[in-house]
This record gives C-alpha cells, sequence and structure tokens, in this order.
C-alpha cells in the first residue's frame, strides 16, 4: 500500500514501519491550468478597478505630499532653533563658568552666532513656507472629467491601459 521512502542499507526495515511514514505526493500544475480563463478575467477587472482608484485617490496624495512638506520645513526650523539654543547656552556657559580669557572669548563668539543662525533660519523658514504657498496657489488637480476624456482619446487610438 505505502512504499517505505527510506532504507537502511541492512535493509532492518519491515513492512510496519513503513506506515509510520506516509508517502507525501506532490502535484505540479501549469499556470495555465492553475487558474482558468474566468478567473483570470475577474483578477483583471480588479487590477482595472484598482488603477481607477488609485487615479482618484492622486489629488489626495498630492495634498498629502504638501502637508508633509510643510512638516518637514518645520522639523527643519526646530533643528535649527535647537542648534542655535545649544550655541547661545554654550557661549553663555562659556562666560559664566570659566576663569580664562579665551574660554570668555569663545563665549563671546557664540553667542552671537547662535542667535544669527536663529534669525537665518527663521528667514529661511518663511522663504521655503512661501514657496510651499505659492505651488500649493499654482496646483491644479485634474478633475476626474478630464480624465476619462483621456481615457476616450487614447481608446480611439488603441492605447487603453
Amino acid at each position: 500500500m505505502i512504499e517505505t521512502i527510506i532504507r537502511d542499507s541492512t535493509d532492518d526495515f519491515t513492512k510496519a514501519d513503513s506506515y509510520a511514514f506516509p508517502r507525501i505526493s506532490f502535484v505540479y500544475f501549469s499556470k495555465s491550468e492553475k487558474m482558468q480563463a474566468p478567473e483570470q478575467d475577474e483578477i483583471k477587472k480588479l487590477k482595472k478597478k484598482i488603477q481607477k482608484l488609485e487615479k482618484k485617490n492622486s489629488e489626495i496624495r498630492d495634498e498629502m505630499a504638501i502637508q508633509r512638506t510643510i512638516f518637514a520645513n518645520e522639523r527643519t526650523l526646530m533643528a535649527y532653533f535647537r542648534t542655535a539654543i545649544a550655541l547661545i547656552a554654550g557661549g553663555f556657559a562659556a562666560i559664566k563658568f570659566s576663569q580664562h580669557m579665551y574660554m570668555e572669548l569663545i563665549g563671546l563668539t557664540l553667542m552671537p552666532i547662535g542667535i544669527l543662525l536663529a534669525v537665518y533660519s527663521f528667514v529661511r523658514y518663511l522663504n521655503k513656507q512661501k514657496l510651499i504657498q505659492r505651488h500649493r496657489q499654482d496646483y491644479q488637480p485634474t478633475s476626474h472629467h478630464h480624465e476619462e476624456l483621456h481615457e476616450k482619446q487614447a481608446s480611439r487610438y488603441g492605447n487603453i491601459d
């Protein structure tokens, strides 16, 4: 009934031992045999629906990209401020806690550098924010009506995706 899978060179397996190890067989099908034509058509239809939904969501993705850019600009401002505060605090500590003249000079140079960095970062932030707002105003999302017209024109020439 079930053949023994492994035989020792001494051949000391009995027929009862072979029942403990059932034979596993695999049946391989080609790709065309696995899925029949109706299933393949259904998969194609679902893929087309997904593509249409992705196109409709492109406006949402664009708006989210603008929001991510705004947040990145704010994170950059905070990083600049954090560095500026560290420079100012380091300069203040060098002046207050040091007895040496060269440390006081370092402190006196670090504090204005920190202040200049804070001013520069704020000006940079405002310029980038204006640029983002200008881009947002110039952005015109593609309406679904234009997309449908494009698909109709493309189908006339046999360019259906």
